[in-house]
């Protein structure tokens, strides 16, 4: 797929004041915002088959019915998305297997932490089990909001394993229905911005993909060296598997370093070695959300770093951890528009990268 080089003509739209502008910015957000149960597992669906789309399209030109396309285009994901859960699983079960070291490990050292709070700070056995209890109390007062929650949470992601390859599916069969209600939904005068707008939209989101796919390889290089440097066991194996698992949010990293943490701490007898591996997946998962993540993506996608931390934060606000990746691409979208829009002019210096592009 080759880019398109020559120079668009401007898209003729009437001026917009900046109060509407922030009306529609609030309105937007309010919309995304509760809307989410569907814009979400929809903008997933749209991701996946636009990446998808130039695999289908050759399976299609080799004679294959468009369904089997699709079928064959989508279990390519499931294949890769299993891959992933393979390696979460890989990771609790050897985690599993070290657990009884690791649970003696445990015990000791909150006996030796009892100690040191007797001794440096006054603090009797009887105060600290007083302490505990009243924890655990807590704990089992807040169980069934914490059962709730996660039975919530655990629905809603079986909803969009279901709902995400759905939609998928069915934007890549109706693909030709919804770019001609594109052409039809902007003048005729238009038509050919319009299909440059969708190519390169296309185009966006296969870089956004290459770009997520070095972000990855460089944090599990940066993964692996800490390791290393520490004198963590198997340490690109465990940088790698934690770079890979970084795609889950938040869970990902945090199952991906209980393995490192638990062999280190068994292996070496120091509660030090557990700090270490902890401090370098805290140190490059800083280094990935605000410099690797924004540098190389934003390269990719032609967005400057300050959006694009903007836009991940925002998307964390809307749509929590989902909205982190998705926005990103969305900006992109928004920027091609822009780039075509006469009276968008402002929004595309904005969110370009070259800054010594001057206004005519």
């Amino acid at each position: 797929m080759s880019l398109i080089t020559k120079i668009p003509t401007p898209i003729k739209t009437n001026n917009i004041s900046g109060v509407k502008l922030l009306e529609y910015f609030i309105l937007t957000a309010v919309v995304l915002y509760f809307g989410k149960l569907l814009f979400i597992p929809l903008s997933f669906g749209l991701l996946i088959s636009f990446i998808l789309y130039p695999i289908c399209k050759w399976l299609e030109q080799k004679g294959i019915n468009r369904n089997i396309a699709i079928i064959t285009s989508l279990t390519i994901v499931f294949l890769v998305a299993l891959s992933i859960v393979s390696l979460l699983i890989f990771q609790i079960k050897e985690f599993v297997n070290e657990w009884e070291p690791f649970k003696v490990k445990l015990f000791e050292t909150i006996h030796q932490i009892s100690q040191f709070m007797s001794k440096y700070f006054n603090i009797s056995d009887k105060e600290q089990s007083t302490f505990v209890d009243s924890l655990i109390l807590n704990a089992e007062n807040q169980t069934v909001n914490i059962l709730r929650t996660t039975f919530y949470s655990f629905s809603q992601a079986i909803y969009y394993i279901i709902i995400i390859p759905v939609f998928s599916a069915l934007i890549l069969y109706y693909r030709q229905i919804l770019s001609n209600a594109l052409v039809v939904f902007f003048p005729s005068s238009n038509e050919e911005n319009v299909l440059e707008i969708i190519t390169a939209t296309i185009q966006a989101y296969y870089n956004f993909i290459k770009g997520m796919a070095l972000v990855y390889l460089i944090v599990g290089i940066l993964n692996s060296i800490g390791l290393l440097i520490i004198g963590i066991p198997h340490p690109f194996m465990f940088g790698f598997i934690a770079a890979i698992l970084t795609f889950i949010p938040y869970v990902g990293i945090m199952i991906s370093a209980l393995l490192p943490i638990s062999i280190s701490w068994i292996n070496f007898n120091s509660i030090w070695y557990p700090i270490g591996v902890i401090c370098v997946f805290t140190f490059v998962q800083i280094l990935e959300a605000y410099i690797i993540f924004p540098y190389i993506v934003g390269n990719r996608l032609k967005i400057n770093t300050l959006v694009i931390i903007i836009m991940i934060t925002l998307g964390g606000i809307l749509w929590g951890a989902a909205g982190m990746i998705l926005f990103i691409p969305f900006t992109s979208i928004i920027k091609l528009i822009a780039d075509r829009t006469e009276d968008l002019k402002a929004f595309s210096i904005l969110l370009g990268k070259d800054e010594h592009k001057k206004m005519e």
